[in-house]
């Protein structure tokens, strides 16, 4: 049986795939501080959780030494573009020394075959088509500009070790157990309270929206590439949404009328206006195709609220 560990496990992304894992035949083991996260999201034995924050660097070395896992799923990350902004400082060493400290715990690693990092569609530049892997990357925040330094010390970890090491860009996820004020999620905890007139931002721009549980099939499917050496990937469903249709959406489904206004103070004054992935070479590398569509996932957080 073959050993993962996941930092950041407990998380959003992760809570969709660590189960997956688990029920995939793999050992699981999960590295997490909870700062986002929460425990409850996951069931795992407590001999396979290590409450620690990445940026422990000696803790982290320890765990890693005594797991000696075959493969590594690097999720861990501040990844709210707002709270990255407003706290520039946590978040680059949150992902950028946090991710050297996984790197030097993984070179120490003898059996270790694949490192999995979790990168973002917030590498590219605003764009009005879809982009693919080859597109010019030049981010527009301290998040995306974090997360490509991530990609460029993989790199360099694989001309160091030879380890497989893919680098997937995660597109807008959705899905249960968000543990941030995304769209989704804000729309949601408004409709919730009992209100059918929401206020959100910007409601013109367009953003490719992926269930977790999809999500969780593609990390799947790549980590069991063999001799993947170094490669990248987009992940996300590849289609758009803006979102006004994302609220009618929840109209359709919740079978009421939602009113939005507008608030000032959450429009955000720096916006891209479309972001959606190509993602052909990951269905052609892994044979992957997403399952589930907007109305489907909504459905579904609609039904366990």
């Amino acid at each position: 049986m073959q050993k993962v560990i996941v930092t950041g496990g407990a998380g959003f992304i992760g809570s969709a795939i660590v189960p997956k894992l688990q029920n995939s035949g793999y050992d699981v083991y999960v590295v997490d501080n909870l700062s986002f996260g929460n425990r409850s999201f996951i069931n795992i034995d407590s001999g396979n959780f290590f409450h620690v924050d990445i940026r422990e660097v000696n803790q982290l070395f320890e765990i890693f030494k005594v797991v000696s896992p075959d493969i590594i799923i690097h999720l861990a990350a501040i990844h709210f573009i707002p709270y990255c902004n407003q706290n520039p400082f946590e978040s680059s060493d949150i992902n950028i020394r946090g991710t050297i400290n996984v790197l030097e715990a993984a070179k120490k690693i003898t059996n270790l075959k694949k490192v999995f990092f979790a990168s973002t569609a917030a590498v590219y530049p605003i764009s009005d088509s879809s982009v693919s892997e080859i597109h010019p990357l030049l981010p527009l925040d301290i998040y995306g500009l974090s997360k490509l330094a991530g990609e460029r010390l993989l790199h360099e970890f694989y001309l160091e070790t030879k380890i497989d090491s893919i680098v997937c860009r995660f597109f807008n996820a959705f899905g249960p157990q968000e543990t941030n004020p995304h769209l989704i999620p804000e729309i949601e905890r408004q409709l919730k309270s009992g209100v059918r007139q929401i206020e959100l931002g910007n409601l013109t721009p367009k953003r490719d929206f992926i269930h977790t549980y999809d999500m969780a099939n593609a990390v799947l499917k790549l980590i069991g590439l063999s001799n993947a050496g170094y490669d990248t990937f987009n992940l996300g469903r590849g289609i758009e949404y803006s979102v006004t249709e994302i609220v009618e959406s929840f109209e359709k489904i919740l079978n009421e009328k939602i009113e939005i206004i507008v608030a000032p103070e959450r429009v955000r004054k720096v916006e891209r206006m479309h972001l959606l992935a190509d993602v052909s070479k990951l269905k052609e590398k892994t044979g992957w195709e997403p399952q589930w569509t907007i109305d489907q996932g909504i459905e579904d957080l609609i039904s366990n609220w």
